[in-house]
């Protein structure tokens, strides 16, 4: 069934005749077409877009308001979980239980930014001024339009990651998700359309980066653009959001670092790194896939992490106990499979994997794989492979570990392991990453504060900082005093 463009609070008919296959990558066949929308459509959507700001209720309505609709699209994700997790299992290759959770924090995102809506209608601050004649307060605005576009690792979270706090703050939106996996976004569509949303407030159109992507992020009547993928696409979006000055926010890629010392239990270690780089295939901007052991400890855990390692249980995603699904597609597969290859021919040593598993022979499947004996340089080192692929070195002290960590261009995350706390708020505080953990990796809240350094991006989303990235704040200064100003004009 070829899918339709969800534009102005209607399914419409792309400009473009161009359809896009989508592809399981368990099985490598087609078993859909979605619309590949073009430049003209993305115009047209910017412009529902545009004209539900500027002339419709959204931006006007009360947070608590505009909460009573977030919530209905919650519980509509919530009522089709069961679809939604079935579809990005076919459309990402993911295991079930994972999609499942990755649905429920959808719906638990909306329902948080619907809280902070209603947090919006008591949130003018007065100023305190030193001249007494005035008095002064800021407000919070919606910003305006926004532009999204957002990968294929988390097709409907990364969604809702963008869509709620937009639509909290009062911001109409045009979502562009990926090629790759825009099955979800369309049932999004069909959700929001079932509760009333006013038309025009989100708009959903599917298609290419090279020309969707590229038409909203150079559209004029944009005011905001939102982008989550590789810092390659984020440097063009920046690129064409400063022709305009558009207020911009980037979440790209990572090579995040996991100390372990060697006070550290070895057991809650491997469990913790495997979380870090084998959960969704290592398809996870924040992954741990740099692993620094203590030299004490280091042979011995890395015997375990091979060995748990090759105990994953590799497979389609809707059958039981599978672990680790197909990599999205096989570009995706090719481009690892490369990564790997470089690795070894740059002087690493593959301790597990790297290979596609001898029992599934279709579908873009790749053993859990553990790379060590690489130099700090290389590319296996340094670069985002982006699969389930954990580099593992041994470091000598505190010292070496941090610099070690922080020699990277990337950012985004890091972790820590070690049962001395002082150490590790020691160690917290010195890696130049946004986001940390001690004792963990991975667990996300949408609650904290998510983004990086570096170039792993620019601003932070979720949380109430990710409320903000879609509100101006104004300054309204009143003059209260019955006297005269008397600067042209003498009294």
């Amino acid at each position: 069934m070829t899918k339709q463009l969800y534009i102005g609070g209607a399914w419409i008919n792309s400009m473009s005749s161009e359809r896009i296959p989508v592809i399981n990558p368990a099985t490598e066949e087609v078993f859909d077409y979605i619309v590949a929308a073009n430049a003209d459509d993305i115009d047209t959507a910017v412009r529902a877009a545009r004209e539900a700001f500027d002339n419709g209720p959204w931006p006007a309505m009360k947070g608590s308001e505009r909460a009573v609709i977030l919530r209905k699209i919650a519980a509509g994700i919530t009522e089709r979980k069961a679809e939604l997790a079935r579809l990005e299992v076919m459309d990402n290759g993911k295991p079930y239980a994972e999609a499942e959770w990755d649905i429920e924090d959808a719906a638990g995102t909306f329902s948080y930014y619907a809280d902070l809506a209603e947090s919006l209608d008591d949130s003018d601050e007065v100023i305190s001024l030193a001249d007494e004649r005035f008095s002064c307060k800021a407000v919070k605005e919606p910003l305006g339009v926004a532009g999204a576009i957002i990968p294929w690792n988390f097709p409907l979270l990364m969604a809702a990651w963008k869509v709620a706090p937009a639509l909290a703050a009062g911001c109409t939106m045009v979502l562009k998700p990926s090629e790759v996996t825009s099955l979800t976004a369309l049932v999004l569509a069909e959700i929001v359309d079932e509760v009333a949303l006013p038309p025009g407030v989100l708009n959903i159109v599917t298609g290419f980066g090279t020309d969707a992507g590229r038409a909203l992020s150079e559209h004029p009547g944009v005011d905001k653009l939102a982008f989550t993928g590789s810092v390659p696409t984020g440097s063009t979006i920046m690129r064409a959001a400063a022709k305009e000055i558009k207020n911009i926010s980037l979440e790209l890629g990572g090579k995040s670092p996991f100390i372990v010392f060697a006070d550290s239990d070895i057991e809650a270690a491997v469990e913790w790194i495997m979380f870090g780089i084998f959960w969704n295939q290592g398809q996870v901007c924040s992954a741990t896939s740099r692993v620094l052991v203590e030299e004490a400890i280091y042979p011995q855990l890395l015997a375990r992490l091979v060995e748990e390692a090759n105990k994953i249980t590799l497979g389609p995603g809707d059958e039981e106990g599978v672990l680790l699904g197909p990599l999205v597609n096989e570009s995706q597969y090719c481009k690892v499979l490369a990564a790997i290859e470089k690795g070894v021919a740059e002087g690493a040593t593959i301790a597990c994997g790297g290979k596609r598993p001898a029992s599934l022979t279709t579908g873009y499947y790749l053993q859990p794989t553990v790379l060590v004996d690489m130099q700090e340089d290389s590319a296996v080192w340094q670069e985002e492979i982006f699969g389930p692929v954990v580099c593992v070195k041994p470091f000598s002290d505190e010292t070496a570990a941090v610099r070690m960590a922080n020699n990277s261009r990337f950012g985004l995350a890091a972790a820590v392991m070690s049962r001395d706390n002082d150490r590790c708020e020691r160690v917290a505080g010195q890696l130049r990453s946004g986001i940390i953990w001690i004792n963990c990796s991975q667990p996300t809240f949408t609650e904290a504060p998510w983004g990086g350094y570096k170039q792993s991006g620019i601003g932070r989303e979720l949380g109430h900082w990710g409320l903000n990235n879609y509100l101006e704040t104004k300054q309204i200064t009143t003059y209260r005093s019955d006297e005269p100003w008397g600067w042209y004009i003498k009294p």
